[in-house]
């Protein structure tokens, strides 16, 4: 059987269209951030303010590598090519940056609380999580 006969289940496209809407929704928060408006800054207080203004440029190009790649390698994983996996990987790099900067590196926890850890977490699991299920389609033919 050659890769382009294998079918994929159901339930693969049923992963890989929430996976899309879920870097989606990164894709708005990235661009909801990096176009953040005076009036918008001056609505912050002082102490998250400080946390957006000193955040290093660095970090940001992580965050934009995260959701732009992990978006582009859900259409990828739609479109059935095993560009997918790479491309997740390199997202994953982003949220490795990103989180370390925001983990290790900021006072992000102490200026938005102990629940501000949640999301974060949640980004990291679905990224490790997205680099697994596109291996998984390629050793099953299911990309190619």
């Amino acid at each position: 059987m050659t890769n382009s006969t294998v079918k994929p289940p159901v339930w693969f496209w049923i992963v890989s269209v929430l996976a899309l809407l879920w870097n989606l929704a990164g894709v708005m928060a990235y661009l909801g951030q990096a176009y953040l408006s005076i009036e918008d800054l001056e609505k912050m207080s002082q102490a998250e303010r400080l946390l957006y203004e000193s955040q290093p440029a660095w970090v940001t190009g992580a965050f934009a590598l995260a959701v732009w790649g992990g978006a582009l390698g859900c259409i990828l994983l739609l479109f059935r090519k095993k560009w997918a996996t790479p491309i997740f990987i390199i997202s994953l790099v982003g949220i490795l940056g990103q989180m370390s900067y925001n983990f290790f590196m900021s006072n992000s926890f102490e200026v938005y609380g102990p629940g501000a850890m949640i999301m974060p977490i949640m980004v990291l699991l679905v990224g490790i999580g997205l680099v697994l299920f596109s291996k998984k389609a390629v050793a099953k033919n299911w990309i190619n």
